[in-house]
């Protein structure tokens, strides 16, 4: 064997490309490193039209543009696919005049024909979407007057469809894609028109997107016309424990829904920042089961809602990250007023209430009950948004009054509904998202989803009906919002704990990182690594 200190040739060569590469990504603007992206939910499927997460949205959005996009300063509706649209004046039609340069991540033309597709795809029956046709209101089908026009058909008004028409969830895929692999596979070979192609998706390990260099009608949502990131990975951080030291040993750049304490002393540390992301919908709060005993009287739960001092409890838990919630709305959606505002804390009138119901301490244990019948409280809790943290020190609260308080934690959201659905509790845990008020209903709708409550109200199902049917602009339809928002108080059916504040911790080495009007999907096209 010849042995030399001679460099070989091959080695000199790869030298001077990766210079050059660097070289050429460097004057272009484009990182050559990846940026890894935290995700702390695991989706049940992955495939926007037919899943409902929130989390999907957090990648998924960099894939797909939308027909119009929401400015997240001004809640205006902004041109995306769509150049402009009409609404028709009795509200029924939607009038798209779609852009006519953009190309999908495969090459196939975007044109009325894509919409329609995308259209059909959420709406088949056999799909079972979970949320994007819900969102679709009383859809009657399309008209295409010509490539690049497609006209949406209502059966009557529905006035969240434009916030709807922005969301990913109604985001355009290649028609030819999802033909090709139909509702069991697409989720695995996404292709939309973003600034992002979508590469690979394992389950309950990573999902990897790569920039789309062909990208140019950017939306003016968008401060870069291109991403500079070159890759993006997406793992997954289920376990809150682990958030806070997966970033600090560099395992991940960004990860939000950060444990309070730990997002707070990572913001002190020179290679972090925080970012508090109000999240619009329905805050986190605790409904009452009106159909149980004893929480079938109004007055119980007023007494209830009294006994605690929601203020206390939210700083405590939240050490002020979160506004207290004041409603069955987010602030961001509907400011609560005067007649809008829940009971005070005041626990010498709750036991005045309780009292007056029949219900007194032992003189032996101290427990309340009604005759022979105990107090007791059964409470379902999820491990997300510190619930657990919040019903403890509600239930310490309780017990105070010798109220004998039962939490039966639940480890996901399958099984936070399998206990709803026995109807064996008193109260429920639950928060949602949403970035139009219309969220509201499937909570309060006599026939509603997510009724858990088991309130029914002819008053309050004519008060939604109104307010989808009223125009989506102005001060009439917040006004009805606010009546509903009043029945609720009124008839003591949740307690409204905080509005919810995402914590995002990212590395100072990511720049340029901002969220959208839904507050959870990060605007991907805009960060930069610094080096």
């Amino acid at each position: 064997m010849i042995r030399t200190n001679q460099p070989s040739a091959l080695p000199i060569l790869l030298i001077l490309l990766t210079a050059l590469i660097l070289t050429a990504c460097q004057s272009s603007g484009i990182t050559p490193e990846g940026l890894v992206y935290g995700l702390t939910l695991t989706p049940s499927g992955l495939d926007p039209h037919l899943n409902a997460s929130s989390e999907l949205g957090i990648p998924l959005s960099s894939v797909y543009d939308t027909l119009i996009f929401r400015d997240p300063e001004t809640g205006e509706f902004v041109p995306g696919l769509a150049q402009r649209w009409q609404v028709s004046d009795d509200g029924c039609r939607y009038t798209f005049f779609l852009r006519e340069d953009v190309i999908f991540h495969d090459g196939t033309p975007f044109n009325a024909n894509a919409v329609a597709a995308n259209l059909d795809y959420i709406v088949d029956p056999d799909h079972r979407s979970q949320k994007a046709v819900f969102m679709l209101g009383p859809y009657a089908g399309w008209s295409i007057p010509d490539p690049n026009t497609i006209v949406i058909h209502l059966t009557e008004p529905f006035s969240p469809l434009l916030d709807s028409l922005s969301q990913v969830y109604l985001g355009m895929a290649s028609p030819l894609a999802l033909e090709t692999w139909g509702p069991a596979e697409y989720q695995f070979h996404q292709v939309g028109t973003g600034p992002y192609r979508f590469i690979e998706y394992i389950p309950n390990d990573h999902i990897i997107l790569e920039r789309n260099p062909d990208y140019a009608w950017s939306p003016s949502i968008y401060n870069s016309q291109t991403a500079s990131v070159e890759r993006i990975t997406f793992r997954f951080f289920t376990d809150s424990a682990t958030r806070a030291y997966a970033l600090e040993t560099g395992q991940v750049d960004v990860l939000g829904e950060i444990p309070t304490t730990e997002a707070l002393r990572l913001s002190q540390l020179d290679e972090f920042e925080l970012f508090t992301i109000p999240i619009p919908g329905i805050p986190f709060q605790f409904i009452f089961n009106t159909e149980h005993e004893p929480t079938d009287e109004a007055s119980i739960r007023e007494a209830l809602i009294q006994a605690l001092d929601r203020e206390f409890i939210v700083s405590t838990v939240f050490m002020d990250t979160s506004p207290i919630a004041q409603g069955p709305l987010t602030a961001n959606l509907l400011p609560p007023t005067a007649s809008t505002t829940f009971p005070a804390y005041d626990p010498d009138a709750a036991i005045r209430v309780l009292t007056a119901a029949g219900w007194d301490r032992s003189s032996q244990s101290g427990d309340l009950s009604r005759g022979e019948i105990p107090f007791v409280l059964t409470v379902i809790v999820p491990p997300w948004g510190s619930a657990p943290d919040v019903a403890q020190l509600m239930a310490a609260a309780w017990q105070e009054l010798g109220i004998d308080v039962v939490i039966k934690l639940v480890p996901g959201f399958g099984s936070l509904l399998e206990a709803q659905r026995s109807g064996d509790y008193h109260l429920i845990a639950m928060n949602d998202f949403g970035s139009d008020p219309n969220v509201i209903t499937s909570y309060y709708a006599s026939d509603g989803l997510y009724n858990w409550s088991g309130y029914s109200s002819p008053d309050m199902d004519q008060l939604l009906v109104e307010a989808v049917l009223s125009s989506p602009d102005g001060e009439q339809r917040l006004a009805i919002y606010r009546e509903i928002a009043f029945l609720v108080q009124d008839e003591a059916l949740i307690i409204p704990i905080r509005d919810y504040v995402n914590l995002v911790i990212a590395n100072q080495r990511v720049d340029g990182l901002h969220f959208s009007s839904q507050g959870w999907f990060p605007y991907l096209i805009d960060v930069r690594l610094n080096s």
